[in-house]
């Protein structure tokens, strides 16, 4: 483990599958991994890093995904979920991390959440998705094919910077703070071009509604009312594939780390508290 024990300040180390770059806060064991979604990063997690300093009951790791960060990348040029959920693990080994975690995906992390937990369910307590991305494995080739055109497009054209302008309030609700606005836009304006085009490759394939119905422990899907980028009723799905209700985190946007912050940190502390038992 790091020597740095409860700072969020952005850690690297080495493993055998590639560097790392990561943030953790919290008891020295860790309790809780959290994966970003597509145009973020670790620091999109500051509310709940920031909660976590100097508690000895949580342990929070917030991992800049392959690609991103100076995290180096995946090697498939069009990776799949599992791709990230080999990372995931060989990082975690890396760390020395042997008790079972909470894995806590947002939005394209759901993904990447839901395949680790397939890969070593007896890694896995519970799983936590946070307003998830379903992916397109399932949609007509024309359809994946036009989704990523499209990302990749806008990225060309716009770069990360012109991209974060023009989507970060899209991330939150019209009621959200110009603070946390910023926040979004700063994130995904320090994206690598080349990991996002890797990762809306993972985004045409992943499959999350397959992947959560084969899961044999516990999952809790929330997302917002105002997220119009993961609507409600497809979380609604997301939610009956895990045999579960959707909790509602209110009238908020897809940023939900960001704009219910309150709301995300009760549901970490409380699958903290959680008997995370497997059930059949």
């Amino acid at each position: 483990m790091s020597s740095s024990q409860g700072s969020a300040e952005l850690q690297r180390m080495d493993t055998p599958l590639g560097s790392l770059s990561f943030r953790q806060a919290g008891a020295a064991t860790p309790t809780h991994v959290l994966l970003h979604g597509i145009g973020s990063a670790s620091g999109s997690w500051q509310a709940q890093l920031a909660w976590a300093q100097g508690r000895s009951d949580v342990g929070l790791l917030a991992w800049d995904a392959p690609g991103y960060g100076s995290s180096s990348p995946v090697v498939p040029a069009q990776p799949q979920a599992g791709d990230y959920a080999q990372r995931l693990w060989d990082w975690l080994d890396a760390l020395g991390v042997q008790e079972p975690l909470v894995l806590v995906g947002h939005s394209l992390g759901a993904l990447m959440a839901a395949q680790a937990a397939l890969l070593r369910p007896h890694q896995v307590k519970q799983v936590l998705l946070l307003s998830p991305a379903r992916g397109y494995g399932d949609a007509p080739a024309a359809e994946r094919e036009r989704m990523v055109a499209g990302r990749l497009n806008n990225l060309q054209q716009l770069g990360p910077a012109g991209m974060a302008q023009a989507r970060a309030a899209a991330m939150l609700s019209p009621q959200a703070r110009p603070e946390m606005v910023e926040q979004v836009r700063r994130t995904m304006a320090a994206i690598d071009p080349a990991g996002y085009t890797q990762a809306v490759h993972l985004l045409a394939q992943g499959r999350l509604l397959h992947d959560v119905s084969q899961l044999r422990l516990p999952v809790t899907v929330a997302s917002g009312e105002a997220d119009t980028i993961t609507l409600p009723a497809a979380c609604d799905e997301v939610a009956a594939a895990a045999g579960m209700q959707r909790l509602s985190l209110g009238a908020v946007g897809h940023a939900c780390a960001v704009e219910a912050a309150p709301g995300v940190i009760a549901l970490l502390q409380a699958s903290s508290a959680r008997d995370g038992h497997a059930h059949e």
